[in-house]
């Protein structure tokens, strides 16, 4: 059973955030795609929940996010804002709704936000999408950004390989945290990149930064639910950690249900009416 406190901390807003950040306390991100998870994820004091174009790969089997929708993110984000009491809720903007055009950005992220009532967007990319980005900070919608490893530019990248590691790169990668920062994104996720870059990025701007395989020195770490719970099997990158095997205690459940159902030990009498 949850010791957690629901009402012991208030609600986690963009502007709670980067104060978490000014008194140095981390913030603790996971995803969730559902109202079950959801609920599970709030209730254990997770302070952000981000609801992840990462539901292309756990919850429709795609290899890559490219082809989840608009409207697909919209329909897992109303579930999670509904399962979510204290936790603030950021959903994805997912591939081919917002690069390259401001007006659509500014639609899509209205769309997510009027249907769904999460508290943010999250949008991957820097100096290239800043348009983008300046037209949703306009509209009064929350932005969060993500550099270095950015899943929708897999192809322009060619895999998930590390990212920043040349000095080049690593400078442009510190500008637009910087310019993310300046324009009044009130977060933003660098996924893997050298430990080192990434405590120098968080040390060098104002609003809090969420790693995912960017080391310890940032202001807060994300995973992947499903990941950290052990429900993925074969996903095993150096930076996440196993927290449990659900994979394993589901499929020992599910057998020993069939198995009760084949044998008709399920249901007994006490479970009849």
């Amino acid at each position: 059973m949850s010791t957690y406190n629901e009402n012991a901390k208030p609600k986690v807003t963009a502007a709670r955030c980067r104060e978490m950040k000014r008194k140095g306390e981390k913030i603790a991100c996971l995803t969730a795609y559902d109202y079950t998870m959801a609920q599970i994820v709030d209730a254990a004091g997770v302070d952000f929940i981000l609801v992840g174009d990462s539901a292309a790969n756990v919850m429709m089997g795609y290899e890559t996010t490219l082809p989840i929708t608009l409207d697909d993110m919209i329909t897992y984000a109303k579930g999670v804002v509904r399962g979510a009491k204290r936790a603030m809720v950021v959903v994805d903007m997912p591939f081919g709704y917002y690069q390259g055009c401001r007006d659509t950005a500014i639609e899509s992220a209205v769309r997510i936000m009027k249907e769904t009532g999460a508290a943010a967007v999250k949008m991957e990319g820097g100096s290239e999408i800043r348009e983008s980005i300046a037209g949703v900070l306009s509209a009064g919608i929350p932005v969060c950004g993500h550099l270095g490893l950015t899943p929708q530019s897999v192809n322009k990248f060619g895999g998930y390989g590390i990212r920043a590691k040349e000095d080049a790169e690593a400078q442009r990668l510190i500008d637009d945290a910087k310019m993310l920062d300046e324009m009044g994104c009130f977060a933003i996720v660098l996924e893997k990149i050298p430990a080192a870059l990434a405590a120098k990025v968080a040390a060098e701007v104002s609003v809090p930064i969420i790693g995912i395989g960017a080391g310890s020195g940032v202001d807060g770490q994300i995973l992947v639910v499903q990941d950290m719970l052990g429900m993925n099997r074969g996903f095993s990158p150096k930076f996440m950690r196993r927290y449990a095997d659900l994979a394993n205690v589901m499929e020992n459940a599910l057998s020993r249900y069939v198995s009760d159902v084949k044998s008709v030990d399920f249901p007994n009498e006490s479970e009849q009416y």
